[in-house]
């Protein structure tokens, strides 16, 4: 048998294959993992205002360091990390990719220098973005394509985690060195030793990844390593699915960018609420739309594949889409309480569709191709969710007459990009591929 005849044959379900009862271990290690990334990659955005009066910075350059150093992993880092992921050893770059953000953790707490912060806030995302990619590799290789919704599902909650643990354990663990009265760890002030507290944790959480081991590869059509040429004829020939899929998800990641950066501003400018007042029940609805959104996406996908339908993995994403349309209406709410329910709603369905999309990757692509493609979904998403979906709101608010109208620039730019997320994971879905090593 040909190696790509036995690749293909390995893409067939059997009792040898890997499951998710067997592959718990490693998948909840990558997880604990994927968790205190986050967790370090999004720290220093609790404990700024403490290094802000330290270090004499200004809020153009917290911007700077909180903004950029996030931007330049995702546009420069996430398609060739991708690339690494479909050709390397995945769990060893999975490690290093930890390494780096513990190190740039390490960097953080005794950075004395705007230049060494940025590096430091850098490095947190470069292995953060790249350790996902690399993490959503490794866990489709370690279950069953029809399990791989719930092994999603497991990484998904480890960011959702990681995310909620940047604010709360973040917070009370800065507390409690300010509580302390004194700089202590080395020397170091109560910020610092926050972070200097994170990488001697991320170091606890990285062990255990020392003693799992790379997987086999699943579903490969051409080889692992096969050149770039190959690789752009693969992605050519899904260019019928991938393209809406990708617009479905980036137009998502425009809704929920806009909502998260401009929700506050209209709170306080149309509801007299300060930060105080909507802080906590903000915070809530983030952790809680985070896991709800992981669970019911990892099984929506799961249960759509049991459909049979072809595309049917991507039904949930469907419904999702569809219920985000009215939500994206949170800024014109009457009320505090409809504007919590409808930016929950809106945000859950962006979690849930977003899992769904990284399943879809696993499921429909062939494994050579799957880290590029995640890669670039990332590079993609941040660049265009992140960079543009805000300023598009900025600007119909202008063309409507100003700040004044910035909640019903957000509703409308909102509802525009909901629709359009809707009717482009309706075309991916009937243009699904049968199966990740048949294109059509």
């Amino acid at each position: 048998m040909t190696p790509n005849a036995a690749a293909a044959s390995s893409a067939v379900a059997v009792p040898g294959d890997p499951s998710l009862a067997r592959s718990i271990g490693p998948i909840s290690a990558i997880s604990l993992a994927i968790a205190a990334g986050f967790t370090a990659m999004m720290s220093f955005g609790t404990v700024q205002e403490a290094a802000k009066a330290e270090m004499g910075l200004s809020d153009a350059v917290l911007g700077l360091v909180q903004g950029v150093s996030a931007a330049v992993p995702l546009v420069l880092f996430s398609i060739p990390i991708g690339i690494l992921v479909d050709r390397a050893n995945r769990m060893r770059l999975f490690v290093a990719l930890a390494l780096t953000w513990t190190i740039g953790t390490a960097l953080t707490a005794y950075a004395q220098t705007v230049p060494a912060l940025f590096v430091g806030r850098m490095l947190a995302g470069i292995g953060t973005t790249g350790a996902l990619t690399a993490a959503l590799s490794l866990s489709a290789d370690l279950c069953a394509p029809h399990e791989r919704g719930r092994g999603v599902l497991l990484i998904s909650l480890g960011k959702a985690l990681g995310q909620a643990a940047a604010f709360a354990i973040v917070g009370w663990t800065f507390g409690a060195f300010v509580d302390a009265a004194a700089p202590t760890w080395l020397g170091l002030t109560p910020w610092r030793s926050t972070h200097l507290a994170l990488t001697f944790a991320s170091l606890a959480c990285i062990l255990p990844l020392l003693f799992f081991r790379e997987p086999a590869r699943n579903e490969v059509e051409a080889h692992v390593g096969a050149p770039f040429r190959i690789l752009m004829s693969e992605f050519w020939q899904r260019r019928a699915f991938l393209v809406p899929l990708f617009a479905g998800q980036v137009t998502v990641v425009m809704a929920d960018a806009a909502a998260a950066i401009w929700a506050a501003p209209v709170l306080s400018r149309d509801f007299g609420q300060q930060p105080q007042d909507f802080a906590g029940w903000m915070g809530a609805i983030m952790l809680l739309t985070g896991i709800g959104g992981a669970i019911l996406g990892g099984i929506a996908a799961d249960v759509g594949q049991k459909t049979g339908r072809r595309g049917g993995l991507l039904i949930g994403a469907v419904v999702a889409a569809v219920l985000a349309i009215p939500a994206a209406l949170f800024p014109l709410s009457e009320s505090t309480t409809t504007f919590a329910v409808a930016l929950g709603t809106l945000v859950l369905c962006g979690t849930v569709t977003g899992l769904i999309t990284s399943v879809a990757l696993t499921v429909y692509i062939p494994n050579e191709l799957r880290g590029l493609c995640i890669g670039l979904f990332i590079a993609v998403a941040g660049l265009i969710g992140f960079g543009i979906a805000p300023s598009l709101v900025t600007l119909v608010s202008s063309l409507l007459g100003g700040e004044q109208h910035l909640a019903i620039a957000l509703a409308w730019v909102g509802v525009a990009v909901s629709i359009v997320s809707l009717g482009a994971f309706i075309i991916a879905m009937r243009n699904a591929p049968s199966h990740a090593t048949k294109p059509v």
